[in-house]
């Protein structure tokens, strides 16, 4: 993962766990979590938009004529 190994990871887990503390972890992943399942919320409705304006564009044209 981006090139780091298991030491490398568990140094970075300590240093977080030593600035925000074991109670705000969870808060902190929880918050995180949240974010990410809006913006792939916040994605998906924009590629559905983009899909069905790419499946209306030849019904107007076929209308137009």
């Amino acid at each position: 993962m981006f090139g780091l190994g298991v030491p490398e990871l568990a140094v970075i887990g300590l240093i977080i766990f030593v600035l925000f503390g074991g109670k705000k972890i969870p808060e902190l992943m929880q918050g995180l979590g949240k974010g990410i399942k809006e913006f792939k919320k916040a994605s998906k409705d924009v590629q559905d938009d983009l899909q069905k304006s790419i499946d209306d564009e030849p019904l107007k044209k076929i209308g137009e004529k």
